[in-house]
């Protein structure tokens, strides 16, 4: 734990991102794991979070290479180390910035890692067939649920902290679109394919009710009995469901495709397949709420891998003379 002039430095900077700035919980949580971090390696050299040198930041940042952390993890301590130091420049507790002018190595910009249009195929036709399996038995409800959660997530490019809280209420089914508060608490309104609402329709109308009736209290509104859970996705009991398990859930059903997948490998694969089939980034930016369109912009550098690729494989100018 960062000793106490580092915990008052913290302690401020986070009321900061959670009043003014309106960060989400598990932001706040990322930002005091990173800096907290920082100030315990500041602490070793003797020296503050105030009083803070280029010259820490960059060993900082070089220590975490040597012991094997991946280059986008380090990439994100950086940035909140940066949010920092501009807030306390705001603030007038510093004169000077210590992340100023320094540069995110090459390394740092990691692509994200998607799966293949077959791939998802694969991944998504095995929970379909678990469905298929399953109907009749105490296991269908699950089946059902777990195949209109991977469509949703493929189809809407959802986190999985925007999967799990997501309420009955945010889906607009009839209209084919869902209302998605992703990180801040912004919202953004994510169409829905007819693979997805098909899906989900049939999780609604069988699923749903059966994982919650065994043991959540119903309530009576005009005259209709309905679930006291408010999530659209729960477990049985009605009880929240957990990211873990969505994440394990991910993982079991992409065994099918030979890769190993997590939630957020379907939200990438969502944008790099759009922009694969000519979609503008733009609408890419908006469906995936990005705040800003060049976080957006990586995606073109995969379709741009696969344009090469599938260019290399099938024009003859392109194929060395052996």
């Amino acid at each position: 734990m960062p000793s106490e002039p580092h915990a008052r430095v913290l302690a401020g900077f986070l009321d900061y991102l959670r009043i003014e700035k309106g960060l989400a919980r598990l932001s706040i949580t990322a930002y005091t794991t990173d800096i907290s971090q920082f100030a315990e390696f500041l602490e070793k050299k003797k020296r503050l979070l105030l009083t803070a040198r280029r010259d820490d930041v960059r060993e900082f940042l070089q220590q975490l290479f040597s012991h094997q952390v991946d280059g986008r993890s380090v990439g994100r301590k950086l940035s909140a180390l940066r949010h920092l130091y501009r807030y306390l420049l705001l603030d007038k507790r510093i004169d000077h910035d210590p992340t100023l002018n320094i540069e995110s190595p090459r390394q740092w910009k990691v692509l994200p890692k998607s799966l293949a249009r077959d791939e998802v195929e694969a991944t998504l036709a095995s929970r379909t067939a678990s469905a298929e399996q399953a109907r009749g038995s105490k296991d269908a409800a699950l089946a059902l649920r777990d195949r209109a959660m991977l469509e949703l997530l493929y189809a809407g490019a959802l986190r999985v902290s925007e999967l799990v809280t997501a309420a009955m209420e945010d889906l607009k089914l009839e209209s084919g679109y869902m209302l998605v508060r992703g990180k801040g608490d912004k919202e953004r309104i994510v169409p829905l394919g007819k693979p997805a609402q098909d899906a989900l329709t049939e999780y609604l109308r069988s699923a749903r009710p059966a994982l919650a009736s065994s043991r959540s209290r119903t309530i009576a509104k005009d005259n209709v009995l309905i679930r006291n859970s408010p999530l659209l996705f729960i477990a049985r009991g009605g009880r929240k469901l957990t990211r873990q398990r969505v994440w394990q859930m991910v993982g079991e059903a992409s065994a099918a495709s030979g890769r190993h997948a997590s939630p957020h490998m379907l939200r990438h694969s969502c944008a790099t397949h759009m922009v694969e089939n000519g979609a503008d980034l733009r609408t890419v930016q908006t469906i995936l709420g990005h705040s800003d369109i060049s976080t957006t912009q990586v995606y073109t550098h995969l379709a741009l891998d696969r344009l090469r690729s599938v260019y290399q494989k099938h024009h003859p100018r392109a194929k060395r003379n052996r």
